[in-house]
This record gives C-alpha cells, sequence and structure tokens, in this order.
C-alpha cells in the first residue's frame, strides 16, 4: 500500500500511518523550506509536490491512503478564529476535499486542532444559519460538520475521535481531532 500525504509537515502522521499500516510514502505536499527539508532528509527520493493548489492529483501517482493537517490557524483557540472558510488558511481544507475526490483512496486520516469542534465554517450542505430553519445567531455550520458533509458529498464516509497527547505517552495535554475516512459502503 502507498501513501500520500498532504499539509505533511515534518512527515509525524505519515510515520505514524505507515507504521500501524505498513504502507510506503509515495509523496508529500508541504510547501514550507523548514519541514520540507526534514521530509527530504528522512525520506529521500519521496517526490514533494509544494504548493497544494498547484497539484494536478490525477497526475500523481496513485496511492491507497491519503493522510494531512489541513492548517489550523483559523481554527486554534490560540488564533483569530476566522474560521474554515474560502480566504483563510484553514479554508485550504477544500483542496483536501479536491485531492480525495481525485484519487479516490481506499483511506484518509485527516488531523487538526480541537477548535475543528468549534470554529464556524461556510459549506454548501448549510451555507447560513436561516438556511438551518431558524434565527439563531449562532453559526450554522462548524468546521467538523464541513469536513463531515463535504467527505459524504464526494461519496466517503466518516468517524472521528479525539486524543490528548498525554493519552499517547506526552508529557502534555495537546487535544487532537483525528477524522478517518472511508468510501461509503465499505
Amino acid at each position: 500500500m502507498k501513501i500520500g500525504s498532504l499539509f505533511s509537515g515534518y512527515g509525524g502522521l505519515d510515520i505514524a500511518v505507515s507504521n500501524v499500516t505498513g504502507a510506503e510514502i509515495a509523496w508529500h505536499c508541504e510547501w514550507e523550506d523548514a519541514p520540507s527539508a526534514i521530509l527530504e532528509k528522512h525520506f529521500p527520493g519521496v517526490p514533494n509536490y509544494c504548493d497544494v493548489t498547484k497539484v494536478d492529483f490525477s497526475q500523481v501517482e496513485p496511492v491507497d491512503i491519503l493522510t494531512g493537517g489541513f492548517p489550523c490557524q483559523d481554527l486554534s483557540l490560540a488564533g483569530k478564529r476566522a474560521g474554515m472558510k474560502e480566504g483563510t488558511r484553514s479554508g485550504l481544507w477544500s483542496e483536501f476535499a479536491r485531492a480525495i475526490e481525485t484519487i479516490r483512496p481506499r483511506l484518509v486520516v485527516i488531523e487538526n486542532v480541537r477548535g475543528l469542534l468549534s470554529a464556524t465554517a461556510h459549506s454548501d450542505m448549510e451555507p447560513c444559519a436561516w438556511c438551518l430553519g431558524d434565527e439563531s445567531s449562532e453559526p450554522a455550520l462548524r468546521a467538523l460538520g464541513a469536513v463531515a458533509g463535504d467527505l459524504a458529498d464526494i461519496g466517503y464516509d466518516c468517524k472521528w475521535t479525539g486524543v490528548r497527547a498525554a493519552d499517547a505517552g506526552a508529557p502534555h495535554n495537546r487535544f487532537r481531532i483525528f477524522v478517518i475516512g472511508y468510501p461509503q459502503g465499505n
């Protein structure tokens, strides 16, 4: 099995998924220089397609598993909470969804911050509060709902869970959300 990695960072999620599945990493997509240098050192010869917005996913090596942690800055409680929408860094989720729709992997592994549960999102599924049938001042859709809805729109089911870093033996409580996507009916 092969792994394709989006928003790769230094490759930690890819290594974890590889260790669990036995799959090998076929390619990365990381545009920042420092993590790209780490990827090159630890994965020599593995292509890095850099800017996810410029990749033609129909032309990359097909993969069975697609991993990634799309940008969290606009979802995180430590950030400005601009939400997940076009024009925000976290809005790059749409590029992740585009890759899934094109590649059609057997498994998708998504990692993000706890703010995925509470940050606002825009989605064609529920584009506004009044579309829900109420006059609430609360946002219509949370980021995790948009991710799950977008996955459903492209034919994927998903499950999600939250894990504290301390649960995996780290000396801190950094909480992360993991979403596992798979083709509907599997």
